[in-house]
């Protein structure tokens, strides 16, 4: 087959408004930051009033506070105060940390992709009086509530399909995640492994676009570099098993807090109380474990970087760990605003801290990176996500194999016991399913041509109504519908048995098929033999059609074959053939 028969098929779809979507998602981009300063500064702010009653913005940590037994209340009036502002102002705050996203996942598979405007004012404001009254979460999962928001709110004031839409929102969200950690690749790729559910230019480009906007304008507002900078020595052979350890036991306890998770908040939801209430019940567990564990409160972002820098002693490590799990369940098991993943981060950081000790092949730094990357992994289901996201955290070159391969573990325990993620079972209780496995859909991946029928017989638009009826739909019919065409074998409609009336073969026996009204007011749609399968099938779905004609091009519609709904079957049975017969080759 020459090259010019090729011509119509390409690496990727061909569509000349990415650039537009790209050059939207650089304004998005420069908002994520602006969104995440505000966020950040939020969380401060409440913190310096609830617990150490001053208005500033400065950054200092819940742990240092001199209240007492009167910690206890802080997280509880917290609870409350966002309670009501979910229960007055927009349910949508309310949340699982990141898994907040799944606001932003509902809105894009099930909303056409529109969020409000009252989301991305009262989520910013809820998570920082919760984080601030001293609740044990991170600011990741409400900025990529309120950068989705932010985005979806630019896309709607354009002339935008809902995929773009999705795209924008998505480029929202994960240019928050970019400004308030550092970390545009982990962005990405948590934007393609958890949120796009496709992996196209049209959405991985503003993705990128986004983020790396947001990378380059967050040192103007935020601090530049890594989080957690470390460097670890390199690692032997023997850190191999170490390191599949760690995963086995990083998965198991993702596991583990996930499954405690819906536990606690299926508890709750048999309560008789109303939900508004429930963050404030949340609020004292919180309290009495921040009262026996003060660094337990709050983001913690100075907790994991001692704990990667083994700064905690075992024992204290151990504890941290038990309260921080402890809290962290039982607050969003209240339904209450933050995101998790900063206290995943720390209690796979503790959990590293209390094996590195019995971990052979590695320094000792090495392991709370590396089971914190795991424990994100499992939880999220990501782990290509939570392995670049370390490395940008830290920067640790040393430390990408070792991440690599307990975040593949972990994932890989999580995949085999458990049928969802965190992210997921939430929305599944919500009627919906996401299937998470992507793969180049099959009619995708073949066109018109190679799978239509080239020998078509057509009618001549010249042969009278009584000889079709003779020729075609006799005794002898062999298909159910025709393609009309001209002397130059242009394409003029479609017709079958119904086409014409019951008198047809009576006084106007003698009248020429050329006559548009015995042709289907279909005849306009077609198939060309550069499309794919797919956008074929939907356009047969869409009209309700079992085949198409197929036209060389749409000026001089001339016929070169048809398509039918059993012809779209075809490479679904390659795909079928690819997955499931098994064969040996070798003997």
């Amino acid at each position: 087959m020459s090259s010019k028969q090729h011509s119509h098929k390409r690496d990727f779809a061909s569509d000349t408004r990415l650039l537009r979507i790209s050059l939207i998602a650089v304004l998005i981009g420069g908002f994520g930051t602006l969104a995440a300063y505000t966020l950040l500064n939020l969380i401060r702010l409440f913190t310096n009033l609830f617990f150490y009653q001053t208005l500033s913005f400065a950054n200092r940590s819940p742990a240092d506070h001199h209240l007492g037994a009167w910690v206890i209340v802080l997280p509880v009036v917290g609870g409350l105060v966002v309670g009501l502002i979910a229960r007055f102002g927009s349910e949508k705050i309310r949340g699982h940390g990141i898994p907040e996203a799944i606001e932003a996942i509902e809105a894009i598979l099930f909303g056409k992709s529109k969020m409000s405007a009252k989301v991305a004012i009262l989520k910013p404001l809820s998570s920082g009086i919760v984080i601030g009254s001293g609740g044990p979460f991170g600011a990741e999962g409400p900025i990529i509530m309120t950068g989705g928001a932010i985005g979806s709110l630019i896309a709607q004031h354009f002339h935008l399909t809902a995929a773009e839409r999705k795209t924008l929102l998505v480029a929202g969200a994960t240019a928050g995640m970019t400004a308030v950690f550092g970390t545009p690749v982990a962005a990405v790729l948590l934007a393609v492994e958890l949120l796009l559910f496709e992996l196209r230019p049209r959405s991985l480009l503003p993705v990128i676009v986004a983020c790396a906007v947001a990378g380059f304008t967050r040192p103007l507002l935020l601090d530049a570099g890594p989080l957690f900078p470390l460097q670890t020595p390199e690692i032997g052979l023997s850190a191999l098993f170490s390191c599949v350890v760690a995963g086995i036991l990083g998965g198991a306890l993702s596991a583990l807090m996930s499954t405690a998770l819906y536990r606690v908040e299926d508890l709750f939801g048999k309560l008789p109380l109303h939900w508004m209430w429930w963050p404030a019940l949340g609020g004292i567990a919180v309290g009495i474990g921040g009262y026996f564990e003060p660094r337990a409160l709050g983001v913690g972002y100075d907790v994991i970087g001692d704990l990667l820098n083994g700064n905690l002693a075992l024992q204290l490590a151990l504890s941290l760990l038990l309260v921080k799990a402890v809290i962290w369940v039982i607050a969003l098991g209240s339904g209450t605003s933050g995101g998790v993943l900063a206290p995943l981060l720390i209690i796979g950081a503790g959990l590293g801290t209390v094996l590195a000790p019995w971990l052979p092949g590695g320094d000792v730094h090495l392991w709370p990176l590396v089971c914190m990357a795991a424990v994100l992994a499992g939880v999220l289901g990501a782990p290509l996500t939570a392995a670049v996201f370390a490395f940008g955290l830290t920067h640790d070159t040393n430390a990408l194999l070792p991440l690599l391969l307990t975040t593949g573990v972990a994932y890989g325990v999580t995949v085999l016991t458990m049928r969802r993620s965190i992210m997921t079972e939430k929305i599944a209780r919500r009627g919906y399913h996401i299937y998470r496995e992507y793969g180049v859909d099959p009619l995708e991946r073949q066109h018109v041509d190679e799978v239509m029928t080239h020998a078509v017989t057509a009618i001549p638009a010249s042969l009278t109504i009584a000889e079709t009826l003779e020729r075609h739909f006799g005794a002898q019919q062999v298909h159910r519908c025709y393609p009309v065409v001209d002397i130059n074998q242009g394409l003029m409609g479609m017709v079958e048995r119904s086409s014409f009336s019951p008198q047809a073969d009576g006084s106007n026996a003698l009248t020429t098929l050329f006559n548009p009204a015995y042709l289907e007011q279909s005849a306009a749609l077609v198939a060309l033999p550069s499309e794919t399968c797919r956008i074929v099938a939907a356009r047969m779905a869409t009209h309700h059609l079992e085949r198409l004609p197929v036209v060389s091009d749409l000026q001089s519609r001339r016929l070169v074959g048809i398509i039918s709904r059993s012809d779209l079957i075809k490479p679904s049975r390659l795909f079928f053939d690819e997955e499931q017969k098994r064969e040996r080759l070798l003997s």
